[in-house]
Order: structure tokens, then C-alpha cells, then sequence
């Protein structure tokens, strides 16, 4: 076997035997990867909501739902209880989660190749609510699912909708 430099044709991520081969990732057409959840109590008919602070990223001072990036090799379903424990303090079951909806973006703020986001809907956790990020959320709190604020992020707050009127499971944000 020839000892090419790695192109798109050749592996570059070392080969172990339980292994499968990797090409290069192509990142010019990396779509990111999203978890987002709705802790629904269903009891109390009221949902996990948090608000952007001044000093987040983006959409500062609007309504949210517990949502995260997913590392490299992390499992959708860890990347939605990671994210919700780190910013809520609450801790859910990877398999207590349910898909509620799929977003997909054709742009985001940290997407400029799109975004793919899996809702979660959790009915079961442990923990308390805290806000465990108070430079990037200025609340976390419980609100009556008939109380939703309207200045909520456009794609999450939609999935929340939907969710909550038992509506269509994926939604599009931004393609022609």
C-alpha cells in the first residue's frame, strides 16, 4: 500500500481494530449538533424555562428551553442531560428522554452551516431548579405551560408549541 499523504480518498484518524476507517471530516458541510429539553411536570402543567442574559451569545434577554451543543463523540441523548444538569441542576435519564421535535437550520449564530436540533421532553428528574449559569441565563425558572413569554427564541419556542399542541415534530428554520 502506498504511503500517500491523507486527501479525501484516504483515511487520517488512526485505524484500531475495532475501528471502523474515518475519512476527513468534511467540514465545509459540518452541520451542527443540538440538544434541547422539555422538562414538562405534568402535574403542575408547567415547563423548565430559562432567559438569556445580557452577556449571552446570542438572543440576550429572550425566553428559552435547557439546550446545549454536543461535543465530538458525544450521544445526542448525553449532550441533552449534560447540558440540562449544567444549566439546571436537574438530571434526567438518557432513557426517560423522549423526542418531542427535530429543528433543522439552514443558519445559526455558531452554525453558519446549519444547525440540527433533537428536543427532548423529560417527565422524570431529580434535582432542584437553580440557576447554574448566571452569567449566561439571568433566570431559570418553572412557568405555566399557559403563561409561555412570547420574546422566546424563534426555533425552540416554536418546538415548544408544537410540543405542548401535540402539533408537527419537525420544523425547518431559514431554507427557501
Amino acid at each position: 500500500m502506498p504511503n500517500n499523504p491523507p486527501d479525501e480518498g484516504n483515511p487520517v484518524a488512526q485505524q484500531t481494530d475495532d475501528q471502523p476507517k474515518a475519512l476527513k471530516p468534511a467540514l465545509e458541510s459540518m452541520t451542527l449538533l443540538v440538544a434541547a429539553v422539555i422538562v414538562h411536570d405534568k402535574a403542575t402543567n408547567r415547563v423548565v424555562l430559562l432567559q438569556r442574559s445580557e452577556h449571552a451569545k446570542f438572543a440576550q434577554g429572550m425566553w428559552d428551553l435547557p439546550v446545549g451543543k454536543s461535543d465530538p463523540g458525544e450521544p445526542i441523548t448525553e449532550t441533552a442531560v449534560r447540558e440540562l444538569h449544567e444549566e439546571t441542576g436537574l438530571t434526567v435519564k438518557p432513557e426517560s428522554l423522549k423526542v418531542a421535535h427535530i429543528i433543522h437550520g439552514a443558519w445559526g449564530v455558531e452554525a453558519p452551516n446549519g444547525f440540527l436540533t433533537v428536543v427532548f421532553a423529560a417527565h422524570e428528574w431529580t434535582g432542584e431548579l437553580e440557576n447554574r449559569e448566571p452569567r449566561k441565563h439571568a433566570q431559570v425558572c418553572w412557568v405555566d405551560t399557559d403563561a409561555i413569554p412570547e420574546d422566546f427564541v424563534g426555533t425552540t419556542g416554536s418546538a415548544l408549541h408544537r410540543y405542548l399542541a401535540g402539533g408537527p415534530q419537525v420544523s425547518l428554520d431559514g431554507w427557501r
